[in-house]
């Protein structure tokens, strides 16, 4: 696979890898979901990973915000060596990083508002109005700035979705990483949640790698797609590019 540096995009900066990828293979058992993965990703680029269920994309985001360890090969991250790191410099690092999980992990115990508050106050020294006038901003980035005061339990899926958004981008991270940030919710939502990706891409100029099946998304947001089969990376483009592919397993994700 080679690095697809051509993208027309006013946000991307082809002279800035904010993380590349070099060998990296990872096993479960005897089963190895990445044989030979390497990917290098540019700052300000929205990159779509495309695969079918199970085939290594989630554990290819945990690999480079180091929930998982590879077993070899290079990840590197802002410049930093992640599987060499100790705890310390990881959780450095993780708060340049959002990680947007499938649920969207809030904590159902707090209101949106501590939800909110909570990274901001592990993670920084700021007073009450700095904390607030931050919450606020990043409510009103996602629309819910009347929703502050409820508890997850009364939020519909996209909403929990937009906060759980909301929650990773009040630490101002220089990259996104989106685990199936549509799944469960309706084509409308869904629709919300993308564009929602590509407003914060122009605001904060933010570095997305998202992994999803929603081709609708994928067609929204990407600025370049690869497709994962069998453990490595074997096609990469644009939407147009890929759609028009040769390569019947390719094709099969735009039918």
């Amino acid at each position: 696979m080679t690095d697809n540096t051509n993208i027309e995009s006013k946000f991307i900066n082809h002279n800035e890898v904010v993380i590349n990828i070099e060998h990296l293979k990872k096993t479960f058992g005897s089963y190895e979901i990445l044989k030979d993965i390497n990917l290098k990703v540019y700052r300000g680029e929205t990159l779509i990973i495309l695969g079918k269920s199970g085939s290594g994309k989630s554990v290819t985001l945990q690999c480079i915000v180091g929930l998982m360890m590879p077993d070899s090969g290079k990840v590197i991250v802002l410049n930093e060596d992640v599987p060499e790191l100790t705890d310390y410099e990881l959780q450095d690092l993780r708060k340049k990083i959002g990680f947007i999980f499938q649920s969207g992990a809030l904590y159902d115990s707090m209101s949106v508002r501590e939800n909110l508050e909570f990274p901001l106050i592990r993670h920084e020294n700021l007073t009450q109005d700095e904390i607030d006038n931050r919450v606020m901003e990043v409510l009103n980035d996602v629309g819910l700035e009347k929703s502050i005061d409820k508890m997850p339990s009364e939020l519909s899926g996209g909403m929990r979705k937009r906060i759980g958004l909301a929650r990773t981008l009040i630490l101002k991270p220089e990259i996104m990483l989106y685990d199936e940030p549509s799944t469960g919710l309706d084509p409308a939502t869904s629709r919300e949640i993308s564009n929602l990706i590509l407003q914060m891409q122009e605001k904060f100029k933010v570095t997305s790698v998202v992994v999803t099946h929603d081709i609708n998304c994928a067609k929204l947001t990407a600025d370049r797609i690869i497709v994962l089969k069998h453990g490595v990376f074997t096609a990469e483009g644009s939407f147009d590019e890929l759609e028009k592919s040769n390569d019947d397993f390719v094709r099969g994700f735009f039918i």
